[in-house]
């Protein structure tokens, strides 16, 4: 299985707009984050978690020609604003996408994505084959096997998913044992820390190296990093083995 991050950036993306901090006008490429979203691909199939608002920039960057599926993590602006974008794969398949997320993202998508869930809709709309998951029934995406992690991201419960012995942790702030106890013998943990100071929804990255070292995953990529985090090549210095910072485009390949 190969693993390729879209987009490793929090929700204003970096450089944010306006700013002049030293990781905005920084000339390290892996400075420069778009919002955060990962592309799966084994067997000839491909999945992505998470449609922002850089979809459409994402797929032609990595020149990604079909999906399989979309699986969802939660309903915030900067993880599905860009799904309409997904009507380019439909138009070719001409049949619906399939959408993977709990019933509460569901139907914000039904309410933000009206247009594409009418019984007669505008020609040219989208179209959605959705299914309802929970954390309790692992589920398969073609030659994925899905299993699908509660989080918390602040209070409000969100999804993690382990695919493989691939796991993908956006928005966390905290996790319970339980959850913890569906992680173990992981190869690569994708896993987000906002900033070194504290915040009411995210990890900060001391938070997070707590929960990498309950977890023990072989190696631990960080991401949804805030400019607010520091620039990349000195917050690597900072980590500690086994852990780094993802970055656009980077790429992993799973056993």
């Amino acid at each position: 299985m190969k693993v390729k991050v879209l987009g490793s950036g929090t929700s204003q993306g970096i450089p944010v707009i306006g700013c002049h901090c030293s990781v905005c006008r920084s000339t390290d490429v892996r400075d420069t984050r778009l919002r955060v979203s990962i592309l799966l691909s084994f067997n000839n199939e491909n999945i992505i978690i998470d449609t922002g608002p850089d979809f459409r920039q994402q797929m032609l960057t990595a020149q990604v020609k079909h999906l399989k599926g979309i699986l969802l993590t939660h309903e915030h602006n900067d993880h599905i604003i860009g799904i309409d974008d997904v009507r380019s794969f439909i138009f070719r398949i001409k049949t619906p996408m399939p959408v993977y997320a709990e019933r509460r993202v569901i139907q914000e998508l039904k309410t933000r994505f009206a247009y594409a869930f009418k019984e007669n809709p505008y020609p040219g709309s989208p179209r959605f084959d959705v299914a309802i998951i929970d954390e309790y029934s692992p589920f398969t995406i073609g030659s994925f096997n899905v299993q699908a992690i509660r989080v918390l991201h602040g209070k409000l419960p969100i999804l993690g998913f382990r695919i493989q012995n691939f796991a993908y942790l956006t928005d966390i702030k905290t996790i319970e044992k339980k959850e913890l106890e569906k992680l173990k013998s992981l190869d690569v943990l994708v896993i987000s820390a906002l900033q070194k100071e504290a915040h009411h929804s995210h990890a900060t990255l001391e938070e997070a190296l707590v929960i990498i070292d309950k977890i023990k995953p072989r190696r631990t990529f960080i991401t949804h990093l805030s400019h607010r985090m520091g620039c990349h090549a000195e917050v690597e210095k900072e980590l500690p083995a086994g852990v780094q910072l993802a970055f656009d485009g980077l790429e992993l390949n799973l056993e």
